[in-house]
């Protein structure tokens, strides 16, 4: 009796299969979602595109109604620099640097102390912390303005610096607390096994590990810190002494508004935040997710 053998896998013909195509197009909540944040970002990223094309305009084709300006005046953005302005945009960067290193030497221990020990009050303490981020510098704007005029330091950096520096610290501390929450306490203890001591540890080991987390605090305070009026407008009287965004002010006077001046002082004004935010994005992204997966 003949016994049928089957052809093996390797006698098979090879049957073409075609490419469903089904499986590459893309789904449909995909593309619902990628026009969501096309149109989210054109609603965001459309007033900037409108303060760089007036700021080439010239003072007679402001009414225009065209959306293209029909002369490019590049002339407006040299004419920051001869206005003197540049001094200013040099004291929002001491202020902002200041205020940010400030925050950093204050909230990267108090962070990392309340993450790592559960102490007494902890819990009160972080409470106190968000309690704080909800009051606004225009609120206590009088009492501020005193206590400074008292010390001496109205119309200084310094006091910019301080300000900027105390009403961004809330943010700063639960953002290192949860990244620092996050880090397993078995990598520091294996740094104690190596010889490394507290600080050792926390400067080869948890730093590094945390740099999206301090990179997100940084960055958020120095845009608040950029960004800043209110105390500004207040606490300074001399030119020489005010930030970028209330020396710009110079441009509006009482009966006219000098626009292109004004917005390609403000383009200039964006530029820098703009390069450092791309260059650390992904950083930021790491840190405002910390802690969200366990």
């Amino acid at each position: 009796m003949a016994i049928k053998t089957l052809p093996s896998q390797a006698t098979r013909p090879r049957q073409h299969v075609r490419p469903s195509s089904r499986r590459s197009m893309p789904k449909l909540k995909t593309v619902l979602v990628a026009a969501a944040a096309y149109v989210v970002a054109f609603v965001f990223l459309f007033p900037y595109v409108v303060m760089l094309l007036t700021s080439l305009r010239s003072q007679e084709s402001l009414r225009e109604v065209s959306f293209w300006p029909k002369e490019w005046v590049w002339s407006n953005l040299a004419n920051f620099w001869a206005s003197g302005l540049a001094g200013n945009l040099w004291v929002t960067l001491k202020v902002a640097g200041g205020s940010t290193v400030l925050v950093l030497l204050v909230a990267l221990p108090a962070a990392y102390y309340s993450a790592r020990h559960d102490f007494r009050g902890r819990t009160a303490f972080l409470i106190l912390v968000l309690i704080t981020q909800m009051f606004q510098p225009t609120a206590m704007l009088v009492g501020i303005y005193r206590e400074f005029f008292q010390f001496g330091l109205v119309d200084s950096i310094w006091s910019l610096i301080l300000v900027n520096g105390g009403f961004n610290l809330a943010f700063a501390v639960w953002i290192l607390n949860a990244y620092f929450a996050s880090i397993p306490r078995e990598l520091e203890e294996a740094a104690f096994i190596d010889g490394n001591g507290r600080f050792g540890a926390l400067f080869r080991i948890t730093l590094p590990l945390a740099l999206p987390g301090v990179i997100t605090a940084l960055i958020f305070t120095f845009i608040a810190a950029w960004n800043e009026f209110v105390v500004a407008l207040t606490l300074t009287t001399t030119p020489e002494n005010q930030p970028l965004t209330v020396a710009l002010n110079s441009f509006i006077g009482q009966y006219q508004v000098d626009w292109q001046n004004l917005f390609a002082g403000s383009v200039i004004a964006t530029i820098p935040v703009i390069i450092l935010f791309a260059l650390i994005e992904r950083k930021v992204v790491g840190g405002l997710t910390a802690g969200s997966i366990k």
